[in-house]
């Protein structure tokens, strides 16, 4: 497919190796991870749980903003991924992984080790994150210049960098004096428990698409039903988008609610990346202006595709499978 070089997707987040395996939820609770949230540990922690493990592991390129740029650029349109690697061998492998999937890179470099995450995916196809930042958490504010935003028509930004205020800080403004639409993954619910004033302050003063799942928007809202999340999401940006499993997603704009439903009823086998690519499709159809529902349809559909296979990569028949929704 042709590539789109007139509405860039920016997406910001942390250069993450995955490491996936398949462990039950004894394992998970043993491991020190929370079932089905992110846990930040050093890599000594993670070395530790994988010596426990007795099949080896898969190792991806991935993180949540890296996912969602990947599935941006096999769709057909223009992305770039900003973030900081590590130096060594894992470095190299992050940022051939982006070049091949036909994403820009915009790395920094640090002589850390690249960081990592170790999703431990259970039965219920659920998947707990321990998660070593490494040299992605590197990254000082003034390394982010403008030119990380030239030709930008979307900035996507995972929430775990609320963790570091002052670098999402100096990105959200450099994107908004852009000129680009704002988009905020809150990425997980203990992401939003840990960092609700900060969070508060940047969805009312930056964000123009608002992304949750159902744990993330309890945190942030308060609410516990379906339709009173949405529409409390709604009232804090443009678009908000609430994703609910199995059940689809629905989307709010100007005080309407939208019910997008699933793409696909098959066995789900691993939740990793799935709302990262969920965002990939909704942001690609929205930089070419189509219908709301079209961008949710086209979501729903990268959402699927990845839950049935392990990890975030969506095989080549999954992409053409998409693609004849375009």
């Amino acid at each position: 497919m042709k590539t789109d070089t007139t509405r860039v997707i920016v997406s910001i987040g942390s250069a993450l190796v995955d490491i996936l395996a398949h462990a039950s939820d004894d394992f998970v609770q043993k491991s020190g991870a929370v079932k089905g949230g992110m846990t930040l540990v050093d890599h000594a922690v993670i070395e530790n749980v994988l010596s426990d493990m007795n099949a080896a592991p898969s190792v991806v390129p991935g993180g949540s903003a890296c996912n969602t740029a990947i599935g941006v650029a096999r769709l057909g349109g223009s992305s770039r991924f900003v973030g900081k690697r590590g130096a060594g061998p894992m470095g190299v492998f992050f940022e051939t992984g982006l070049i091949e999937s036909g994403v820009e890179p915009w790395l920094l470099q640090s002589p850390s080790r690249t960081g990592r995450v170790l999703s431990i995916i259970t039965p219920d196809a659920q998947r707990s994150m321990l998660t070593c930042l490494g040299a992605s958490s590197e990254i000082h504010p003034e390394e982010i210049a403008e030119t990380c935003f030239d030709g930008a028509a979307v900035v996507h930004i995972e929430g775990y960098l609320l963790f570091n205020p002052a670098l999402i800080l100096q990105a959200l403004n450099l994107a908004q004096k852009s000129g680009a639409r704002i988009s905020l993954d809150l990425s997980s619910f203990t992401v939003v428990e840990a960092n609700k004033p900060l969070l508060d302050q940047i969805v009312d003063t930056y964000v123009d698409i608002l992304i949750a799942n159902e744990d993330e928007a309890q945190a942030f809202t308060g609410c516990s039903d379906e339709q009173e999340m949405i529409e409390s999401l709604g009232k804090r940006a443009e678009i908000a988008v609430l994703k609910v499993g199995a059940r689809g997603s629905y989307i709010a704009r100007n005080g309407r609610v939208l019910k997008v439903d699933p793409a696909g009823s098959g066995c789900v086998v691993d939740t990793t990346g799935a709302g990262d690519l969920w965002a990939s499709g909704f942001l690609f159809g929205l930089v070419r202006e189509y219908p709301l529902a079209h961008c949710g349809k086209i979501a729903s559909a990268c959402g699927y595709e990845v839950c049935q296979v392990v990890g975030a990569s969506i095989p080549d028949a999954g992409w053409d499978r998409i693609r004849e929704l375009l």
